[in-house]
Parts: C-alpha cells; structure tokens; sequence
C-alpha cells in the first residue's frame, strides 16, 4: 500500500527544509530518551502522548508542541499527540504566536482573554492544536500514559514527580523571555524556534 504524502502549509515546508541538521553528539544523547520512547509506541503501535512542560507554559514549551506535533505529521509518525502545561498558567506569548505566523503557521485568537486561546494549523486538512497556557495537569491534557518532557531546568527542578507520567525526559532550552523589550526580540524567539523545529525534525527522523 501506497504511503500518503503528508503536507504541510508551503511556508512550513520552506522552513523544514532549511533546518540546521547539525545536532552535537552532546545533544543527542540528552535527546536519544524521548526518541526511544516515541519508537516504542510506534513499535507497538501505541498511542505516543507527549507534554511538553516549563515553568508558565507560555514560550518553550508552546514552541515544543507545535514543532513536534507538526513533524510527526510531516514525517507520517502515527499515533503521535502532542500537549503541552506548565507548573502555573499565564498566557501563550504572543512573540511566540508572531514567531509562529512569520514561519507560516496559520493562527486564529479564539478568545479575546487575558489568557487567549489559540487555534494553530500547520496543515489544510488536519485540525488546528489548541494553544493556551495551562498547568500540566489540566483536564485538557492526558491522565495518565504520557511523556512528560521538561523544556525548563526550573520546572525539572521544580517538580520532582509528575503524576501519570510513564516517563519523563529533560530536554531544556534557554528561555527567549530574557530579550523581551529589547532590540534582539525577533531574533531570540526565531532562534529559540527554530532550535527546537531542528531537534524535533531530528527526533522524528530517527523512527523506524
């Protein structure tokens, strides 16, 4: 049988494919977890939850989300979902949303709250990820049987044990929120997603 190709939104694909491909040997050990837990699920074809987590659930993680959710799509990795939480709620940064649509992503604010609610679509026929900022353990993100992948050292730190997780990895970037109001805005969240955009494509390459 014929595998279908899997599209994304032109721009995205523009984006792919001018990703850095360089990972350091460093790296990919701190990423060969996550990547043994995603070929497990597809080994056994599981359902593969992942949550990804940081202190406000407001930049990294966001950004972690959405590049994975968008590469298992793209690279046609089944059964993959993809959450993300944080150890408060606070508000999806709207830098982060900006850094998102200048890639290609195509965003609507579904709410006009302090904490707005987004629907990100990386894809024509593939439903939007629902971007807002929440606590890991809202009822919006699974119970139980999930990854719980820590985007911060002080949510790693901070939380020592994550209740329902079948495993948790660290995978920690530095946060674009410290050039906030500065000249080098733009170009730290870009930097910062495009990080994580390489690590993702580089996780999801690496299944069989």
């Amino acid at each position: 049988m014929e595998t279908l190709k899997t599209v994304v939104f032109s721009e995205i694909e523009k984006t792919i494919s001018s990703l850095s491909t360089s990972i350091t040997e460093d790296r990919k050990k701190v990423l060969q977890p996550l990547i043994a837990y995603i070929q497990n699920g597809v080994n056994n074809k599981e359902l593969i939850n992942l949550n990804f987590i940081c202190t406000h659930n407001s930049r990294r993680s966001h950004l972690s989300q959405i590049w994975a959710q968008t590469m298992a799509y793209y690279l046609n990795i089944p059964n993959v979902y993809c959450y993300s939480g944080g150890t408060e709620a606070t508000a999806m940064n709207k830098n982060v949303v900006e850094t998102l649509i200048d890639k290609g992503f195509k965003i609507q604010n579904l709410s006009e709250t302090e904490n707005a609610i987004y629907a990100i679509k990386y894809a024509e026929n593939k439903q939007p990820i629902i971007g807002f900022s929440k606590k890991y353990d809202d009822p919006f993100n699974p119970v139980n049987e999930f990854c719980a992948i820590m985007t911060c050292s002080q949510a790693d730190e901070g939380c020592p044990f994550i209740a329902g997780a079948a495993k948790r990895v660290p995978v920690t970037y530095e946060d674009p929120k410290a050039y906030d109001n500065t000249p080098l805005e733009k170009d730290k969240y870009l930097e910062r997603s495009l990080e994580i955009a390489s690590e993702m494509l580089y996780i999801f390459k690496s299944i069989k």
